[in-house]
């Protein structure tokens, strides 16, 4: 029996579940089209290690999908890809409808913290365009809040939705962002998970060797990305322990705290750092794409009553 690797769909309501239809995405942009080419397959594709192949493609499923007609980031800035961090806010949504007798809460009611919101904002343009929910982003790069912002003002869909707050003492992640009287319903965060700049190239040259199926030994980051989003001293560990820790400060300003976790191996040592702390619940929340399998913990301190009363009084108010 031929034992063949499976292929992991997306979450079920993951606009990007199906392959992408290159045409009609040219129709909604027309400046993709000299990038798409017919390939070995006698299929529609891009070349995945051409940057600004990557870039159109973005700009053409954020104006296909979710209305998001002006979208720029600067030079060298992380271009992300969008069906994974769709991914992220569907199981998130099924996580805050977990705790809401399986209804998934919508609507500006729902405010979310998107710590690390970089240049590109995409985490509270897929909330708000696919579920209606307000955001708050946090970064500590002046020049990434600056384009999030000209992305946000530059949209009227989501410019009454999204609002921006620049952490100023890199040694902080929540601290100095979340404010007394603040709720959050949730917090998602993708840290910087490699250790360091050496270890960011060679994670880059692994995935650019595996998109043209040659052996590379140089490459420009596809995806982009600065030192604040790519790595940082202790990696990803490092990053949500101290997330973690500041956590406890702020255990009323927020219902569900999360973060995704790129590696596996990793999980343990964070699983500890958040038991140390007492959550009324921890979980992890494993996601699927393609071959590829990621995943995110999620911690809570509130208890049963008090997750009850905030449901109560937050998520049962009409929206404005």
């Amino acid at each position: 029996m031929t034992d063949k690797k499976q292929t992991k769909p997306l979450h079920p309501r993951n606009f990007h579940i199906q392959k992408y239809d290159f045409e009609a995405l040219i129709k909604t942009m027309p400046e993709l089209e000299p990038y798409v080419v017919v390939n070995k397959y006698d299929t529609l594709s891009i070349d995945f290690s051409n940057a600004q192949a990557v870039l159109t493609l973005n700009k053409a499923l954020l104006s296909h999908f979710y209305d998001i007609k002006n979208w720029e980031i600067p030079e060298d800035y992380l271009c992300p890809p969008i069906p994974g961090r769709a991914d992220y806010i569907h199981y998130l949504a099924d996580l805050l409808a977990y705790t809401n007798n399986g209804v998934v809460p919508k609507g500006n009611k729902i405010t979310g913290l998107d710590v690390g919101i970089g240049a590109n904002c995409i985490y509270p343009i897929i909330g708000n365009k696919v579920y209606g929910w307000n955001f708050v982003g946090s970064d500590i790069d002046q020049t990434a809040m600056d384009a999030a912002q000209n992305i946000i003002n530059d949209n009227d869909s989501i410019r009454e939705y999204v609002s921006c707050r620049l952490q100023n003492n890199s040694s902080n992640i929540l601290s100095g962002i979340i404010e007394e009287n603040d709720k959050f319903d949730f917090v998602v965060c993708n840290p910087p998970f490699h250790k360091s700049k050496e270890d960011a190239k060679v994670g880059q040259l692994r995935k650019v060797s595996n998109l043209t199926k040659q052996n590379v030994t140089k490459a420009t980051l596809n995806f982009g990305g600065q030192a604040n989003e790519l790595w940082c001293k202790g990696g990803e560990v490092a990053f949500i322990k101290q997330m973690v820790k500041e956590s406890t400060l702020f255990k009323n300003n927020c219902f569900w705290y999360t973060s995704l976790v790129s590696k596996k191996e990793n999980l343990r040592e964070i699983h500890k750092a958040i038991k140390q702390t007492k959550p009324v619940m921890l979980k992890t929340i494993e996601m699927k794409q393609g071959q590829k399998i990621s995943r995110f913990v999620a911690w809570t301190y509130l208890s049963q009553k008090e997750q009850k009363q905030w449901k109560e009084n937050n998520w049962s108010k009409k929206s404005k």
